[in-house]
């Protein structure tokens, strides 16, 4: 289906790893109030409609989220592309703390390896340098195939491409919040920074928590991204969703958003952004409504 699609497949960095355009938040599989067979739907759903990236992460739901996915991933028979994160909590001061977390995440998800590790956030008390370096090792061993790294600026970035560098190593992906109501990365340089360094953008919440698909607004600057995101939505026959997703899309092939998704009825309607293209007057508009 993907070679019918207008965005089809999406180079992680240098890594030499491709995902399709778009991929999957999973930070709430698992949680209370969430129907697993819901959730199953949704990871078959996805991969019916070109969408095989799915991202996940040791702290959400317990390590919860781990499990269905691995489980999901091997009941199935599509190649998945699957990333994790390690949390460099205040507690955690030794690489063998990464070693222990991979291993845990590894046997959560029922595999060998994952195929896109990242460091959750750069905040730590032995800062970004000891981790990094660890993830190196794991990638040495087998057990990561690309490394990434989470809510990094531009310095951060720099620090652990050249960590990975000196292992001959790329640096895979950043995976920020991008969105038209979020468009720090642009502001930030880290945008410009991915370019420069063939890094992939991965954007969360690239629907801002969902509010891209509702009508309720109360900034004038939200209403105006709501308002023009409706104009756009209703004259193409597609959801305001689809356009938010598709505008992001549209900003560069490094950019790679991952809407979360518990209902087979949204991952549906998230990969519908991919067939299709805004022509530069729609970009124009949102663009403008968005710069408030």
């Amino acid at each position: 289906m993907t070679e019918n699609l207008a965005f089809g497949q999406r180079r992680l960095g240098a890594s030499g790893l491709e995902v399709s355009a778009l991929g999957v938040g999973t930070n709430r599989w698992g949680a209370r109030g969430v129907p697993e067979q819901e959730v199953e739907a949704t990871f078959g759903v996805a991969l019916e409609t070109g969408v095989s990236f799915f991202d996940t992460a040791e702290v959400y739901t317990g390590g919860r989220s781990e499990q269905l996915l691995g489980r999901f991933s091997r009941d199935d028979g599509h190649q998945a592309i699957l990333a994790s994160k390690f949390a460099p909590y205040p507690t955690r001061l030794a690489g063998a703390q990464l070693d222990r977390a991979l291993d845990a995440t590894l046997a959560r998800m029922g595999r060998d390896s994952i195929d896109l590790y990242y460091l959750h956030f750069p905040y730590s008390l032995v800062g970004i340098k000891p981790w990094i370096d660890r993830m190196a090792d794991a990638v040495g061993s087998g057990r990561i195939r690309a490394v990434g790294v989470s809510n990094c600026n531009v310095a951060q970035m720099r620090r652990a491409k050249d960590a990975l560098g000196r292992r001959g190593i790329p640096l895979a992906a950043n995976q920020v919040q991008y969105s038209l109501l979020h468009r720090k990365p642009e502001r930030n340089g880290v945008l410009a920074a991915c370019r420069e360094l063939d890094v992939a953008l991965v954007a969360y919440r690239p629907l801002r928590g969902g509010l891209l698909g509702t009508s309720a607004a109360s900034a004038q600057k939200t209403k105006a991204v709501l308002d023009a995101l409706a104009l756009i939505a209703d004259q193409r026959g597609v959801t305001p969703g689809q356009v938010g997703l598709n505008w992001l899309l549209c900003q560069d092939e490094l950019v790679i958003p991952i809407p979360g998704a518990t209902k087979a009825a949204h991952a549906a309607q998230n990969a519908g952004a991919l067939d299709w293209r805004l022509d530069d007057q729609e970009l124009g508009v949102l663009d403008k409504a968005s710069a408030g």
